[in-house]
Protein backbone atom coordinates (compact mmCIF):
# COMPACT_ATOMS: atom_id res chain seq x y z
CA UNK A 1 0.00 0.00 0.00
CA UNK A 2 1.51 3.64 -1.26
CA UNK A 3 -0.11 7.65 -1.30
CA UNK A 4 0.63 9.92 -3.00
CA UNK A 5 0.65 12.91 -1.17
CA UNK A 6 1.70 16.91 -1.38
CA UNK A 7 3.88 18.93 0.72
CA UNK A 8 5.49 22.19 0.04
CA UNK A 9 4.44 22.45 -3.22
CA UNK A 10 6.03 19.09 -4.21
CA UNK A 11 4.85 15.49 -4.31
CA UNK A 12 6.05 12.19 -2.48
CA UNK A 13 4.91 8.53 -2.74
CA UNK A 14 5.10 7.23 0.54
CA UNK A 15 4.56 3.67 2.15
CA UNK A 16 3.78 2.73 5.77
CA UNK A 17 7.25 2.82 7.71
CA UNK A 18 9.20 4.72 5.38
CA UNK A 19 11.23 7.34 6.49
CA UNK A 20 11.31 10.63 4.62
CA UNK A 21 12.43 14.13 4.31
CA UNK A 22 9.77 17.24 4.28
CA UNK A 23 11.07 20.59 4.56
CA UNK A 24 11.14 21.92 8.11
CA UNK A 25 8.92 22.53 10.56
CA UNK A 26 9.67 23.55 14.12
CA UNK A 27 7.89 20.47 15.73
CA UNK A 28 9.70 18.37 18.81
CA UNK A 29 10.37 14.79 18.29
CA UNK A 30 8.09 12.39 18.35
CA UNK A 31 5.33 14.72 17.49
CA UNK A 32 2.45 13.38 15.26
CA UNK A 33 1.97 15.07 12.02
CA UNK A 34 -0.97 14.44 9.67
CA UNK A 35 -1.06 15.31 6.13
CA UNK A 36 -4.31 15.94 4.53
CA UNK A 37 -3.33 17.03 0.61
CA UNK A 38 -3.78 12.66 -0.49
CA UNK A 39 -4.05 12.55 -4.44
CA UNK A 40 -4.03 8.93 -4.69
CA UNK A 41 -3.87 5.42 -2.67
CA UNK A 42 -2.88 2.19 -4.01
CA UNK A 43 -4.18 -0.27 -1.89
CA UNK A 44 -5.66 -3.98 -2.23
CA UNK A 45 -8.99 -2.48 -3.79
CA UNK A 46 -6.75 -1.02 -6.12
CA UNK A 47 -5.56 2.33 -7.38
CA UNK A 48 -7.93 5.52 -6.42
CA UNK A 49 -7.09 8.67 -7.97
CA UNK A 50 -8.25 12.13 -6.32
CA UNK A 51 -9.40 15.25 -8.20
CA UNK A 52 -7.32 16.70 -7.29
CA UNK A 53 -7.73 15.29 -3.79
CA UNK A 54 -8.81 12.29 -1.91
CA UNK A 55 -11.44 13.12 0.37
CA UNK A 56 -11.38 11.90 3.68
CA UNK A 57 -7.62 10.44 2.85
CA UNK A 58 -4.99 10.86 5.80
CA UNK A 59 -1.88 9.97 6.06
CA UNK A 60 -0.10 9.98 9.43
CA UNK A 61 3.61 10.40 10.71
CA UNK A 62 5.62 10.83 13.47
CA UNK A 63 8.54 13.16 13.67
CA UNK A 64 11.86 11.61 14.67
CA UNK A 65 13.67 15.17 14.22
CA UNK A 66 15.30 17.55 12.14
CA UNK A 67 18.03 16.59 10.24
CA UNK A 68 21.03 18.38 7.34
CA UNK A 69 21.03 17.62 4.23
CA UNK A 70 23.88 17.07 1.82
CA UNK A 71 26.35 20.22 1.41
CA UNK A 72 25.77 22.36 -1.93
CA UNK A 73 28.68 24.20 -3.11
CA UNK A 74 28.15 27.71 -4.77
CA UNK A 75 31.11 28.75 -7.35
CA UNK A 76 31.63 32.09 -8.83
CA UNK A 77 34.23 33.22 -10.83
CA UNK A 78 35.33 35.68 -13.71
CA UNK A 79 37.87 34.68 -15.83
CA UNK A 80 41.08 36.43 -16.42
CA UNK A 81 39.87 38.68 -13.45
CA UNK A 82 41.02 37.23 -10.02
CA UNK A 83 37.71 36.68 -8.64
CA UNK A 84 36.73 33.30 -7.47
CA UNK A 85 34.35 32.78 -4.49
CA UNK A 86 33.59 29.57 -3.21
CA UNK A 87 30.60 29.48 -0.02
CA UNK A 88 28.34 26.55 0.85
CA UNK A 89 24.82 25.63 2.03
CA UNK A 90 23.24 22.61 4.17
CA UNK A 91 19.44 22.83 4.26
CA UNK A 92 17.54 21.79 7.36
CA UNK A 93 15.08 19.09 6.89
CA UNK A 94 12.32 17.36 8.90
CA UNK A 95 12.66 13.71 8.98
CA UNK A 96 8.99 11.67 9.18
CA UNK A 97 8.48 8.68 10.06
CA UNK A 98 5.07 7.43 8.12
CA UNK A 99 2.96 5.60 10.30
CA UNK A 100 -0.37 5.03 8.78
CA UNK A 101 -2.36 5.62 5.29
CA UNK A 102 -6.21 5.68 5.98
CA UNK A 103 -8.20 5.81 2.91
CA UNK A 104 -12.36 5.66 3.05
Amino acid sequence: MYAIIEDGGRQFKVEEGQEIQFDYRDIPSGSPINFERVLAVRDADGLKLGRPLLAGAVVSGEILGPVQGPKLVIQKFRRRKTYRKRIGHRQIFTRVRITKIVCP
